[in-house]
């Protein structure tokens, strides 16, 4: 209701049913209160880590993380599980996502990067750093609002108000919106592959029973 209410004191200026990952309908689990892309994360992990070899361990970066999953991968045994964020008080690593220098190049095998670069002025440094960061072979998650409707990645230095941001972007604290394709190209330009997985990849009935809306993709890198 608060980012309803927003959107309207504010006059968004996009169509809120353009946007690729998001179910406005079946946001929010009402058991443990897990999001719609992080149910779609907890997916793609636990049919993933079935085929990976379990008798090593794996370093696990989740940067912002959510409480829901954050519970579900601190349980796996065989993976090094590592919170990191600039603000949030409770993670185990104090970290800004543009100046990563307390990890080591190729250190990381997994890491987990959603609705991140929305917030950060320099997306295409953080993307860098991502790569960076993570090991030859390994594969990340990287996740930001989308907008369908877009041809190119909207974003304007000169919106700075409170107001125009959740006019333009959505969100008072966004400084950007990408387009599907303005997204793909500057992960490809800081180095990675990437792989966009929707419903034909998981299935229409996972997706339902999930409450994950059909439009919703997800996007493995890989270095």
């Amino acid at each position: 209701e608060y980012y309803f209410l927003n959107l309207d004191k504010y006059q968004y200026i996009h169509s809120i049913f353009a946007m690729e990952t998001n179910n406005i309908l079946n946001h929010s689990c009402p058991a443990c209160g897990a999001s719609d892309r992080d149910r779609l994360y907890a997916l793609y992990f636990t049919n993933k880590f079935d085929s990976i070899d379990t008798s090593k361990k794996y370093k696990f970066i989740d940067f912002a993380p959510e409480p829901s999953l954050r519970k579900v991968m601190e349980n796996y045994s065989f993976l090094e599980y590592r919170s990191a964020d600039l603000f949030m008080e409770s993670v185990d690593d104090r970290v800004d996502i543009i100046d990563m220098h307390i990890y080591k190049d190729n250190s990381v095998d997994i890491f987990l990067c959603s609705h991140i670069l929305e917030h950060v002025e320099d997306d295409r440094k953080a993307m860098r750093e991502l790569y960076r960061i993570l090991k030859s072979g390994g594969f990340g998650i990287v996740m930001a609002p989308i907008l369908l409707t877009l041809k190119e990645v909207y974003e304007d230095s000169c919106i700075i108000s409170e107001a125009d941001r959740w006019k333009h972007f959505g969100q008072n604290d966004h400084v950007r919106i990408y387009s599907k394709e303005g997204f793909v190209n500057r992960l490809e330009e800081a180095g990675f592959k990437v792989s966009q997985l929707g419903i034909d990849y998981f299935g229409a009935d996972v997706f339902e029973r999930h409450g994950i809306h059909p439009r919703s993709v997800l996007y493995v890198v890989r270095k």
